[in-house]
């Protein structure tokens, strides 16, 4: 098998990738592979066989195979897939995941990458045996706005943070189908904030309080939430809010704010044509973004970008490392516990501390 890189990190082939799934992360992942000049699309491994082939159809795959999960091991067992992008339901994930890394390919997976904490252990002890990178999809982390905000409240621009709060409001409201299978508000949507926020503080909480409503009977249905609040409690004082919601009627509502003891930064809600029009009776903005798909679309290209450096050489360290994919697990699982139990929960040495 040729080498992927050069000694002036330069790619000297295309990074060969078998994407799995071709669900709401997967139709974003596949374009994104398609329109990556180093990368490669081999293999589609989906159950619908006709959904594929309409990609393969609409984008002129001509090179790419499709199979279902049953042939997954035809996949792994070809020489030129270098990496698999996992985008199956969340129940297939452990399974995908370890398979591939005995295979010798790396992986990027979207979250979570197990069911369980101790699995999610497992796949990363599996990547060390076999020196391959596992990649958990935190694709928030490599938005500009974020990203930019987050360089310049850790490199002291505000001083001393105090405060964060973070607001994410789902729009449209994710079909029921979807929802039997996403692990949860907490797991689904509140871990990628969780994430943000360690992120910029550089800490884990020592405490969470959650607090939830259920306004829509088919999700109370599924015995989850459909809006909540979370606070966190960090070592160095760090006060942290997160507000999230199902469904904002206005559109996908994502605002991010960091106040310190010399300043804030502020990320608001972003429109696809950012003009403003102002008139008679005032101002009027454009609508903001419809959904997660087109507000975080240069994150999910950046996130792949990152991971393709990373397994070709041109970068040594993988952004997301295991303990930041297990801490963000056991705490929106402490945030989740904290809702049903209605009391705060301690977190002490990266687990819950329940009384």
């Amino acid at each position: 098998m040729d080498r992927i890189m050069a000694e002036n990190n330069v790619c000297e082939k295309q990074v060969g990738i078998a994407l799995f799934g071709l669900g709401r992360a997967g139709q974003i992942h596949i374009q994104n592979i398609i329109s990556n000049y180093r990368t490669a699309l081999k293999w589609i491994i989906e159950e619908d066989l006709d959904k594929a082939n309409k990609y393969i159809k609409k984008y002129f795959l001509g090179d790419t195979r499709v199979v279902s999960s049953e042939n997954m091991s035809q996949v792994l067992d070809d020489n030129s897939v270098d990496a698999v992008l996992v985008c199956t339901p969340t129940h297939t994930h452990e399974q995908i995941v370890r398979a591939s890394l005995k295979a010798g390919k790396s992986v990027f997976c979207e979250k979570p990458i197990a069911t369980t904490i101790e699995s999610t252990q497992s796949c990363y002890d599996d990547a060390e045996t076999y020196n391959k990178t596992l990649y958990c999809a935190f694709n928030r982390r490599f938005d500009p706005a974020v990203r930019n905000i987050s360089k310049r409240a850790r490199a002291g621009e505000i001083g001393q943070i105090q405060q964060i709060k973070m607001i994410s409001r789902d729009a449209p409201k994710p079909p029921i189908e979807y929802l039997k299978i996403s692990g949860g508000i907490f797991h689904d949507c509140g871990v990628h904030d969780i994430d943000v926020i360690c992120w910029i503080v550089g800490e884990s909480p020592e405490s969470v309080y959650s607090q939830g409503h259920t306004f829509d009977k088919n999700i109370a249905a599924l015995d989850d939430y459909d809006s909540i609040s979370i606070t966190m409690k960090f070592p160095s004082g760090v006060l942290a809010s997160i507000f999230l919601s199902r469904l904002a009627a206005y559109g996908y509502d994502q605002r991010l704010e960091v106040f310190g003891s010399e300043g804030m930064l502020m990320s608001n809600n972003m429109s696809p044509k950012e003009v403003v029009f102002h008139g008679p009776v005032g101002a009027v903005d454009e609508p903001i973004h419809p959904s997660f798909a087109q507000r975080y679309d240069q994150s999910y290209k950046q996130e792949l970008d990152h991971f393709i450096d990373v397994i070709t050489g041109v970068v040594s360290t993988c952004e997301i490392s295991r303990r930041d994919t297990v801490q963000a697990s056991v705490i929106a699982e402490a945030c989740e516990q904290s809702c049903r139990l209605g009391k705060p929960i301690a977190i002490a040495e990266g687990k819950m501390v329940l009384e």
